[in-house]
């Protein structure tokens, strides 16, 4: 097994960019036989867990690369969420577009935010993005008669188009709803942020930004400008929490203020220490977590005799023992547990080999602790 994989390795392309590339295409396969082979219960759990993914692999930069702990995620996906949802009622704007549009207008309130707390650290910064996620969906709530209030804004989501329909009968011979479509574009849409963040983290920027969570004084004395640097990584982690409140504009046809509290952003830290800080295959793990535990907790949970309510509120208690399980026995998260694994199986490996084989290549032969000729 170790020799297979090693021989993929050696196959792979040299560059970064095209080992990123390939493995985004493999991932492509397997959710496009994913979303096949499902229902469309299942189709809708995978669109949700798309826009989860995409937020926090950007809340993956900020905080598991460059050490700025966010509570305000859940906001940006609300700034996310009502732009997309303004421009698609307006009916002139293609979904695309809106969605770059609903990006960059967070990526603008980054730039804000990113400024405002770039000197601050810890638990300040925390209580300051803390104010971000109490004080947006109150905005909301106070114009209401742009953003509908506590009802929330209905937003229009685009309708298949007839060419997709045409494309997956073709294909697989399966129906194309709107389920289905949406799933699509969330995923195509997460791909695309993890093919771009993971050339970003692999570039001179991702090194910089673990320059300065290890070590600030060190990076500044080396002549690294923090401030704007921290600035940045609000920016790109911004952008990519708009873009996931824009698929989640979308998916579920509403944005209300009851559905970006703060135990959004919550969960979405939950999912990234969970997966594992500073990775983004931990991102995607998490946000597997985030989606699908609660239908099996609250599954065995109404099992064991619970009613519907009492079996919902095991998820929360499910959640909860699970991040201070990882905190406790696997600070590096999910993935962290993967690769201490992986590395694992040479050194077991090597440790099964037969004792007296060691022996003969360690044990020094009697012509290299003589002279030539034979003589000491």
């Amino acid at each position: 097994m170790v020799s297979l994989v090693a021989g993929v390795r050696r196959r792979l392309p040299a560059s970064t960019l095209g080992r990123n590339l390939l493995l985004v295409l493999a991932a492509l396969v397997v959710v496009v036989l994913l979303l096949e082979l499902t229902d469309p219960f299942r189709n809708s759990q995978l669109a949700t867990m798309s826009y989860y993914a995409i937020a926090a692999a950007g809340l993956t930069v900020l905080t598991g690369l460059n050490g700025q702990i966010s509570l305000g995620h859940g906001a940006l996906m609300a700034v996310g969420a009502y732009a997309m949802g303004l421009l698609l009622n307006t009916g002139v704007v293609p979904f695309p577009l809106a969605m770059l549009a609903a990006a960059a207008v967070t990526a603008v309130v980054g730039v804000v935010v990113g400024a405002a707390a770039a000197r601050l650290h810890g638990p300040y910064l925390a209580g300051a993005t803390l104010a971000l996620a109490i004080g947006v969906p109150g905005l909301a709530i106070h114009f209401d008669g742009v953003f509908g209030g506590e009802q929330g804004l209905q937003i229009s989501s685009p309708r298949p188009p007839d060419w997709f329909a045409d494309v997956i009968y073709f294909l697989f011979a399966n129906e194309a709803g709107s389920a289905k479509y949406f799933a699509y574009i969330g995923w195509l849409t997460l791909l695309a942020v993890l093919l771009l963040l993971s050339n970003l983290v692999a570039s001179r920027y991702g090194r910089v930004w673990r320059a300065i969570r290890d070590d600030e004084v060190a990076a500044e004395l080396a002549g690294v400008p923090l401030g704007r640097l921290r600035v940045l990584a609000f920016v790109v982690s911004a952008a990519c929490a708009g873009l996931a409140g824009a698929v989640l504009g979308i998916v579920v046809r509403l944005a209300a203020p009851s559905g970006f509290t703060i135990v959004l952003s919550l969960s979405l830290l939950t999912a990234v220490v969970v997966g594992g800080l500073g990775s983004l295959g931990g991102a995607l793990l998490g946000s597997a977590l985030l989606v699908f535990l609660p239908p099996a907790v609250t599954g065995l949970g109404m099992q064991a005799g619970l009613t519907g309510v009492q079996a919902a509120q095991l998820a929360p208690l499910a959640y909860g023992v699970v991040l201070v399980t990882v905190m406790l026995l696997a600070p590096g998260g999910a993935m962290g547990i993967a690769r201490a694994l992986w590395h694992a199986r040479p050194r077991r490996r090597f440790a099964q080999q037969p004792a007296n084989t060691h022996r003969m290549d360690e044990e020094p032969s009697t012509t290299d602790a003589t002279e030539p000729g034979g003589r000491t």
